[in-house]
């Protein structure tokens, strides 16, 4: 990670600014003030939530690649039922709405998570074709005013949900909300579910060796099938919580990529529940302190989509590195063992 601000300092440099006033006003942006911490843990709460998907999965031998789809199903699907005037308690509107966007999420992933458990068809390359499908599906239902759009908008947007269907706010006069409860829990929850139960030894199991999954008895098929519809309910419930708790309507490309950031944060936080904590709220400090960044000394903020790639880049090239570098000292110490038993 160090390297990454390295490597973005010297950009920023060759841009003639000052990259610790750069990186100065992102901390200042994130942490300045309680309305600023409150907008990186907004930032960090659906985040949160989808790497928590993209964690089960890889644990589960998944790579999921199409959370950004899984996300906008999962919004539309919940914006949808917080439109409707239901004559429930506020707490019971929010409920079904948010179960259906996590039902959204899974039922959009139920094709890819067939292909792969049962016709060996790559996901990464499924889920990346059902990317678009998601965003342009509800790009249409938005734009449209006799399903969810809004008639009267200057912009394509959905109607705004109802304030029944909205997460409450922790902080009066920020925009924190309850989904960072939602999110912080969810997360020790999947920590204690891979770490202490019987499914969570199973997957983990099915994602280190199927084959010797298969031969303990373990129906690798079905848990994967399983664990793809439980990490596509996690990308649905990412969108949903956006929406009732941040945006509260759709617009076209709204998530701003989240769920493609979910894989970065997922991985900077070792493909653990309890790591993935730290670093959705590293990158959600980016995201909320790229705004100050750009206001105070002209940089833009797409240096804050530039440091997360090399975040990533870095962890993914010292991840395969590793491996050769223990071969390459394991192969380069066993004539030293040798020659030390022959004397």
């Amino acid at each position: 990670m160090i390297m990454a601000f390295l490597v973005s300092g010297v950009i920023i440099l060759i841009q003639g600014i000052n990259p610790i006033d750069a990186f100065s006003a992102i901390i200042r942006g994130a942490f300045g003030n309680i309305g600023s911490i409150a907008n990186t843990c907004v930032r960090a709460t659906p985040l949160l939530i989808g790497a928590l998907g993209m964690t089960l999965g890889i644990r589960g031998g998944i790579f999921n690649v199409g959370a950004e789809g899984q996300l906008y199903i999962g919004a539309a699907a919940a914006t949808t039922v917080g439109l409707l005037p239901l004559p429930v308690p506020s707490w019971l509107h929010i409920t079904l709405s948010l179960i259906a966007g996590i039902l959204g999420g899974s039922l959009f992933a139920v094709l890819p998570a067939f292909l792969k458990a049962y016709r060996g068809i790559s996901e990464i390359v499924v889920t990346i074709m059902l990317n678009f499908v998601g965003i342009y599906f509800v790009s249409y239902l938005i734009h449209e005013p006799n399903l969810i759009g809004k008639a009267d908008a200057s912009y394509a947007q959905s109607r705004d949900i109802l304030p029944s269907a909205a997460l409450p706010v922790l902080i009066k006069g920020t925009s924190l909300h309850f989904g960072i409860i939602i999110a912080v829990v969810l997360a020790l929850i999947l920590f204690s579910v891979l770490k202490y139960s019987r499914f969570g030894y199973r997957t983990r199991m099915v994602g280190a060796n199927p084959e010797a999954a298969h031969y303990v008895g373990v129906n690798v098929k079905r848990s994967i099938f399983t664990t793809f519809l439980m990490v596509g309910g996690f990308s649905g419930l990412m969108g949903a919580v956006e929406i009732l708790g941040f945006k509260h309507s759709i617009f076209d490309y709204f998530s701003g990529g989240l769920g493609y950031d979910t894989v970065a944060v997922s991985l900077l936080g070792g493909v653990n529940p309890l790591g993935v904590i730290v670093s959705a709220f590293f990158f959600g400090s980016l995201r909320a302190g790229g705004n100050l960044m750009q206001q105070t000394v002209g940089v833009s903020t797409y240096m804050v989509q530039v440091i997360q790639a090399l975040v990533v880049l870095f962890i993914v090239g010292i991840g395969f590195m590793k491996p050769r570098i223990r071969k390459q000292k394991s192969t380069t110490l066993q004539p030293i063992e040798t020659n030390n038993l022959e004397g």
